[in-house]
């Protein structure tokens, strides 16, 4: 991009919060239409536009049905001649029609889609997609994909036709989806233009009102491909803008704490390790560090791949802010995960001691205090009080310190296990909780994050990865198991193999929909079953949610100590719980499950001297689920997996809709828009550059907010 100035014009035309808030009864559509549309999620004039064809069919490329190729796949454009269904003597539906053209025939079979029947009205013109086969000496393609080009006895012009996403529920056809976005291209006429003429030019972008018009209604292929391109920048542009300015928003405006430099406690805390920190783990110390000794508050995300020493390197950040005097607080998704923390946190601080003016000999302990539902009442007395007079240093939670009214006398740290169950809310809820200096903030996750969703999802966070792992950690064997007794029979026997050797086991049992109490139901019937089967002669222990907090803290204290072989479990020990003498790790059902939680799960063993085996119990009926179990056997790297995630699930699914922003990616898609982020976020720091408040850019600073809401809407009152 050159320097150009982007200072805007005027907004001409309606506005996307305008469309927003236009009804579609002011199209003039049925209410049959509106009602059917709005099962759909289409609701306003701006649903209706931002819905955009998922393809379009070029009408100059159709092929000749009497030339179609026998067993190769191909496209024909037709009319529906017959259709009729009909139940098969296994009482499956069958719908059968005729499609026609000027060359000839095809007939089109359809098993279990009893609702084509009708969809495919005599007299509609289809473009039909499928592969080609002979029955009975005519042409048949079966269950194939047919996109609806028209209703009986309209007049059809045009060359290209948009294929509109629709609902089977809903009983929309694409046909009234043309007709009712005709009514609102028309209804809307000029679409405002946020972004200034030069702007456009150094991006080569249409403008938006021709962008809506041309993805919509194209004359050519061409004009789709660069109506989308530009609306495509525009949903990056929205989330870049709202993260660049939140983030330079809080480096501004909000007072944070400059903490020294490391001194003589770091010190000795690093020569108690006996052992060396990694090249990885170093960085990120001296990134953490330099963000400490600035004057505004840290926000780092510290990403790494399972076993990669994070912990080591909080521990670190956490000594230097203790020893300027500040305390700090360490939050986990649960509780089972808090106490890992605390018990790791408070091994590696054994024996330092901070000073302490007010005792007889100068110092005390460096106190880690342990804060959960489960802490008794006399306990998280003596806790709160140590926190309000100083005297403890350090306090481990769920995120439910957040919450309550624990008082800290000088918090100076906050680190966050598990980034991605802990949004941007309860960041702000933190910020607001500070008394005085907002303290720094580190949020870690084992889940690694691909680059570019990093970008766009945490683009107001610093970041610093971890990709090595410490010297010593085993590689783990990865075997995807078949449901056929002699395959889940040879894994059993590895099992046990293993534990004969005097080592453990994990078994995961398989996702369960339904409450938490359904849930452990099923997990206890399949530690009956292993007990009673495969695993009978082994010493079982049981771990999930419903468990009481101390049988919880018995079972995996007896796992810890080799008191048992194996561990069945649900999910709870994803992340966080470290047994290096755990070599196998069995997972049921392993296909219902997503890609970076079965790496997390194949993590916890491994962990020790010896080789670790991690057995998939699979049996992936669908693309997605067999694409999930090939990654899991072609790579061990988290960030490489976390990429083939994003490529098979999609940024919305892998993010979820918590995160403010990911839904309204309609055409953006991760990672193959990498480009696209980075123009949006250089992009963003340009205008912002040159106009923080956005006020010579009302109408960019207005979208934003309506995508991003209250979390920015403070930033652009100019």
């Amino acid at each position: 991009m050159t320097g150009t100035s982007t200072s805007a014009s005027p907004l001409v035309g309606r506005t996307l919060r305008e469309l927003a808030g236009s009804p579609l009864e002011v199209l003039g559509l049925g209410s049959s239409l509106r009602t059917r549309l709005g099962r759909m999620g289409l609701h306003s004039v701006l649903d209706l536009l931002s819905h955009y064809p998922r393809r379009y069919h070029d009408r100059t490329r159709r092929a000749a049905i009497a030339a179609l190729p026998v067993g190769e796949e191909a496209t024909v454009v037709g009319e529906v001649r017959s259709v009729r269904a009909r139940p098969t003597r296994t009482r499956r539906a069958l719908v059968e029609a005729t499609v026609e053209d000027a060359t000839g025939r095809v007939q089109l079979v359809f098993f279990n889609q009893p609702w084509r029947r009708h969809q495919l009205e005599p007299g509609t013109e289809v473009a039909v997609h499928g592969r080609c086969e002979l029955f009975r000496g005519q042409r048949r393609l079966t269950n194939p994909v047919v996109d609806v080009l028209g209703r009986p006895g309209a007049v059809r012009t045009g060359v290209i036709v948009p294929i509109y996403p629709q609902s089977g529920v809903a009983e929309v056809s694409s046909w009234e989806i043309q007709a009712a976005v005709a009514r609102a291209l028309e209804w809307a006429g000029t679409i405002a233009e946020v972004l200034p003429p030069a702007l456009r030019a150094d991006l080569r972008v249409i403008d938006r009102p021709t962008a809506y018009r041309w993805v919509h209604r194209p004359a050519d292929l061409e004009q789709a491909r660069q109506a989308r391109r530009r609306l495509r920048f525009d949903e990056f542009l929205r989330m870049q803008v709202g993260l660049v300015a939140r983030k330079r928003a809080l480096a501004a405006r909000v007072v944070g704490i400059a903490h020294p430099a490391p001194g003589p406690l770091s010190a000795r805390w690093r020569a108690g390790l006996g052992f060396a920190l990694t090249d990885d783990q170093e960085t990120a110390i001296a990134e953490i560090a330099a963000d400490l000794a600035a004057a505004s508050p840290m926000h780092r995300l510290l990403q790494g791949e399972v076993g990669s020493g994070k912990t080591m390197v909080a521990a670190a950040a956490i000594v230097l802010v203790v020893e300027g005097g500040r305390q700090a607080a360490v939050m986990a998704p649960t509780e089972v995960l808090a106490e890992q923390l605390h018990r790791v946190v408070r091994a590696t601080f054994e024996g330092l001691e901070v000073d302490a003016p007010d005792t007889l000999t100068g110092r005390r302990p460096l106190e880690v205090a342990l804060l959960t539902q489960r802490t008794g009442a006399a306990e998280r007395r003596r806790i709160e009080a140590g926190l309000a007079d100083g005297s403890v240093h350090v306090v481990v939670g769920t995120h439910a310190l957040l919450y309550g009214e624990v008082p800290f006398r000088a918090l100076g740290l906050v680190v966050i296990d598990e980034q991605h169950r802990f949004g941007v809310e309860q960041r702000a809820l933190l910020r607001d909780r500070a008394r005085g200096p907002v303290p720094d903030v580190l949020v870690m996750t084992a889940t690694p994050i691909p680059r570019t969703a990093a970008m766009l999802v945490y683009g107001d966070l610093d970041r610093s990865e971890l990709r090595h792992v410490p010297p010593g950690r085993q590689p783990v064997t990865t075997v995807v198991v078949p449901p056929d007794p002699p395959a889940r029979d040879a894994a059993y026997e590895r099992l046990r193999a293993e534990v004969a050797a005097g080592r453990q086991a994990y078994v995961i049992c398989p996702l369960v929909e339904g409450s938490e109490r359904v849930v452990a139901k099923a997990v206890t019937a399949e530690f009956e079953r292993l007990g009673a089967g495969p695993l009978a002669g082994l010493r079982l222990g049981l771990l999930h949610g419903q468990l009481p907090g101390e049988e919880k803290d018995r079972v995996m204290e007896a796992f810890r100590a080799g008191e048992l072989d194996v561990l069945v479990a649900t999910t709870v020990v994803e992340v966080g719980v470290d047994v290096p003498n755990a070599t196998v790790m069995v997972i049921e059902d392993a296909e219902r499950f997503g890609l970076s939680q079965l790496h997390q799960l194949r993590g916890r063993v491994g962990r020790g001297r010896h080789p670790a085996w991690c057995f998939l119990f699979a049996d992936p009926t669908t693309p997605t689920a067999r694409a999930r179990m090939d990654a899991m056997v072609s790579s061990s790297d988290g960030f490489e997996l976390a990429e083939r995630d994003l490529e098979i699930r999609g940024a919305g699914e892998v993010f979820g809709e918590r995160q403010a922003g990911i839904g309204d990616l309609k055409l953006g898609r991760l990672p193959r828009d990498v480009r696209y982020v980075e123009y949006a976020r250089r992009t963003a720091e340009r205008l912002l550059d040159g106009d923080p408040d956005l006020a010579a850019h009302r109408g960019l600073a207005e979208e934003v907010e309506d995508l991003l809401g209250d979390a920015v809407e403070f930033l652009f009152k100019s």
